[in-house]
């Protein structure tokens, strides 16, 4: 009867190697199986936390295609307005990246980009206005102003689009036991949630 030969070292590590992986992908296979049957109770609070995050990233879907809403001039305003309130109630900081438009809903982030320059700019609205002549659409901060490239000649023929509200996907919602109360759900949490 011959005998047979042992295998080659390359060949005995590849077959450790395969086997090890089968190992590895039961376990994982268990594992999920095993944290799928698990649910931990949810809160009432949990629960309109994780709906207003699907309504969010609804609305982000819906905003994945953005199309131009309006198109003409673009004023900018300064100094002259620093420290004034806004219509949003906040002060305005001529250093900010804010805008103010007749009458799109307050906190909408537009894109504005310069037909002139080709330069664009993300603005959050915070006031109304422009009030200076009937053809302008947006008045800007100065800071926008000099992203755009346009301090120097005051107006510039812009279109804007309406941007996309920031999602964050990978958001946990922590939730305590039903029983626990304030103090108890805090220590529970651990050391990050005293920030």
């Amino acid at each position: 009867m011959p005998r047979s030969r042992p295998p080659s070292p390359r060949h005995a590590a590849h077959r450790n190697l395969t086997l090890a992986c089968l190992v590895i992908v039961a376990g994982l296979s268990s594992a999920q199986a095993g944290a799928a049957t698990v649910t931990p109770p949810v809160t009432a609070w949990a629960a309109s936390v994780h709906a207003a995050l699907a309504a969010q990233a609804r609305d982000a879907r819906l905003w994945a295609h953005r199309k131009v809403i309006q198109t003409g001039l673009a004023s900018w305003y300064g100094r002259d307005f620093a420290g004034h309130r806004t219509s949003s109630g906040t002060r305005f900081d001529p250093m900010r990246l804010t805008a103010a438009h007749r009458t799109l809903p307050l906190g909408t982030r537009l894109l504005v980009t310069s037909r002139t320059t080709g330069r664009s700019v993300v603005v959050t609205v915070n006031d109304r206005g422009p009030f200076a002549g009937t053809s302008r659409i947006i008045d800007l901060s100065r800071a926008a102003a000099v992203r755009l490239g346009m301090v120097r000649d005051g107006l510039n023929r812009v279109t804007l689009q309406r941007v996309a509200p920031a999602v964050d996907n990978d958001i946990e919602v922590a939730q305590a036991a039903s029983g626990d109360d304030s103090t108890q759900a805090v220590t529970a949490a651990g050391p990050a949630a005293g920030r």
